[in-house]
């Protein structure tokens, strides 16, 4: 199982390492994993996409395994906006007109706005939870309760005392996220170390802090993404053929992706996954595999 070789492609910005299946000449998809995950998420739903013909590729986020960032003095940020430039010139690097994008969490973010300010790049999304373009401007609205307690880890990383927690202790407090948002997931805990290498790169903590700083407005952008992020601001809609993954056991708790229906505008599909929780594509590998086989038919 898992992926037949690995490779580098050069950016602007990052040496992004990725691995992948052939067959070369087929259809690309590309698996955008999320965080604190890694490429090891999909090493089950690879093989199923490649036995169905597709060209499969998944990248290590900026921060994450060995891409790195090419300039020793380029903003270490995680915004919403440079995951998704880093997607497409990953895609422009390999000489990738268009592929099915398939991703959670993270990885879902900069599929989703990928497919919503470049659609032509697009030929299919699978999103996990839905919408996952950030309303940053809403950010300090409060939601239930109930729900607020399970943001603990972002509201830890505003403070230096998370930055420092984050660099002392990342992998018993990933660890610890992994076995949370997978509650019914009974091999999470053995299944981490296999990704715990992946946040031992250099840039991991300062990628990871200012995500979340970002996202709630306590931290600035990197300059070179504004136009991106005043564009995503206004909430843009998804026209591309699209699968909604939508998690029933997400330890991370909120409301159902089903009422993002109104941001997709282009042919739609929502499937609900009972009893799988926060990483979807090592959860449930099969469920995934045939959501984006769907969209390369």
């Amino acid at each position: 199982m898992g992926f037949s070789s690995a490779g580098r492609a050069v950016t602007s910005t990052l040496d992004i390492a990725y691995e992948r299946s052939v067959p070369p000449d087929g259809p690309p998809v590309i698996l955008l994993h999320g965080f604190p995950y890694d490429v090891r998420a999909f090493d089950e739903v690879a093989p199923r996409l490649a036995a169905r013909g597709a060209l499969v590729l998944a990248p290590y986020l900026r921060g994450f395994g060995a891409t790195s960032f090419r300039e020793g003095s380029a903003m270490r940020s995680g915004q919403q906006a440079a995951l998704a430039h880093d997607l497409v010139e990953f895609m422009d690097a390999l000489e990738i007109g268009s592929a099915v994008l398939a991703g959670y969490d993270w990885g879902g973010r900069a599929a989703c706005v990928t497919a919503a300010l470049q659609p032509e790049r697009v030929r299919g999304l699978v999103t996990v939870d839905g919408y996952n373009v950030q309303d940053i401007a809403a950010a300090d609205e409060p939601t239930r309760p109930d729900w607020e307690q399970y943001f603990w880890y972002q509201f830890y990383f505003h403070s230096e005392r998370g930055r420092r927690g984050l660099e002392q202790n990342r992998e018993e407090l990933c660890s610890l996220l992994w076995r949370s948002w997978s509650p019914k997931w009974e091999g999470a805990g053995a299944a981490f170390p296999a990704s715990a290498p992946s946040l031992h790169n250099p840039d991991f903590v300062d990628v990871v802090i200012h995500s979340y700083r970002h996202r709630y407005g306590l931290a600035e952008g990197d300059s070179r993404y504004q136009r991106t992020e005043e564009l995503l601001a206004k909430q843009p809609p998804i026209t591309v053929p699209t699968v909604v993954l939508e998690t029933g056991a997400d330890g991370l708790p909120g409301p159902s992706a089903a009422g993002d229906r109104e941001y997709f505008t282009g042919p739609y599909e929502h499937r609900l996954l009972r009893d799988i929780g926060h990483n979807a594509p090592q959860e449930a590998p099969e469920e995934f595999a045939d959501a984006v086989a769907a969209l390369l038919r």
